[in-house]
């Protein structure tokens, strides 16, 4: 996983980024009809039901646009929300409000949006043990943000991008020439190179596990498109020798089924391309 420190990078670089394409040489709807020292106040109101997320960042978004900009946070991220709701009031130059009111919007009804569907799977596989992952399934340029509402929603991060951990796939196998040869240059890569990454290693049937638990000095055997019969299979063979995780389709109405045949992780990549915006407006006050 990235350090603490890339991730903080990697949020600046996002709100950066964001700024620069929405503001450009300056927000002339603001200018040319609110003056400089005019002072205003909003509210964030919550028009829809879920789980917020995305409060910090939008403190974030603020104090760069605006470090004069005060807010007073009403209901902090991750707690569950409805209609008229008011989450946060911020107050300051009304200009500079305006300025960052539409990032705020994008960023918070996005990431509420994945922090309710994480918490509809994390509800769903409550007692089994299993734990819900997000993917690589990310929208370009904001990923940061979106595992952060995962996470937000009690879920958890799978890797965060290719340089974080070693995931071999059905092409990796395949250019590389079999299972086998795949994981022993894998493991000569990392000890040539002198990394510390865990790998992954996708299975697309029993024997490919077998093959996967011959070769050893894997962390996690991805179990890809399996039905119930083969997972529970697949996870009595693996004898807890590494970790397992079921992806592949999997719905909210599958994943407790898949859950309860033992596996440790469910990696869902719906859980960030698959999700309608969550209802919020900034309004003056």
């Amino acid at each position: 996983m990235i350090s603490k420190e890339q991730f903080e990078k990697e949020i600046e670089i996002i709100i950066d980024n964001a700024l620069r394409e929405d503001i450009g040489d300056g927000d002339h709807s603001s200018l040319a009809c609110i003056p400089a020292d005019a002072r205003g106040k909003a509210k964030l109101l919550v028009k829809d039901t879920g789980v917020i997320a995305g409060v910090d960042f939008a403190r974030r978004v603020f104090e760069k646009v605006d470090a004069q900009l005060k807010m007073e946070i009403l209901i902090e991220d991750g707690s569950r929300i409805k209609p008229r709701d008011i989450v946060f009031y911020v107050e300051g130059a009304s200009q500079s409000i305006l300025k960052a009111e539409r990032l705020v919007l994008n960023a918070m009804q996005r990431m509420s949006a994945i922090a309710t569907k994480t918490r509809t799977f994390v509800d769903k596989l409550e007692g089994t043990g299993t734990k819900i992952l997000d993917t690589r399934k990310t929208t370009p340029g904001i990923r940061a943000i979106e595992k952060w509402a995962v996470k937000i929603g009690g879920g958890e991060n799978h890797r965060f991008a290719l340089y974080d951990m070693i995931m071999l796939k059905d092409n990796h196998i395949d250019f590389a020439g079999g299972i086998g040869t795949a994981i022993e240059k894998t493991k000569q890569y990392l000890s040539d190179t002198q990394r510390d990454l865990k790998i992954i290693v996708e299975a697309r049937n029993i024997n490919e596990i077998k093959q996967i638990l011959s070769a050893g000095g894997v962390n996690r055997i991805l179990l890809d498109n399996f039905n119930y019969d083969e997972t529970r299979e697949a996870v009595a063979l693996i004898k807890r020798k590494c970790e397992t995780e079921s992806s592949g389709g999997i719905t909210l109405e599958t994943a407790r089924k898949y859950a309860e045949c033992g596996v440790d992780f469910i990696s869902s990549g719906a859980l960030t391309h698959s999700v309608y915006n969550l209802d919020l407006s900034l309004k003056a006050v």
